[in-house]
């Protein structure tokens, strides 16, 4: 199976902002015709990844569905305490959703 474009487009990257942002920005792009859009996170909110997925799922769109999750590690470098580099690994999720 070939590998789905991810453009700019369809990519809703989850910070730090209030959930119903990103639900937003979600519903805004399957509105405007893209035919899935994929929800990304790293650490702490991964939890509200899965719950934007999810409001707009069961409150938005009806006919929206979950297409694929992926969760992985990512190896960062952050200064240490010490000023020496130091290797963190912090957890990643993606999911993508889609209309039926």
């Amino acid at each position: 199976m070939a590998e789905r474009e991810k453009t700019a487009d369809n990519v809703v990257f989850v910070g730090k902002k209030p959930s119903m942002a990103y639900v937003l920005a979600v519903v805004t792009q399957l509105g405007a015709g893209q035919s899935e859009v994929h929800i990304k996170a790293r650490g702490r909110a991964i939890s509200k990844c899965v719950d934007v997925a999810e409001i707009v799922k069961n409150k938005f769109i009806p006919d929206a569905r979950v297409k694929e999750i992926k969760i992985g590690t990512q190896e960062i470098e952050t200064e240490g305490r010490d000023g020496g580099k130091e290797k963190l690994n912090i957890s990643t999720m993606e999911i993508t959703i889609g209309k039926k």
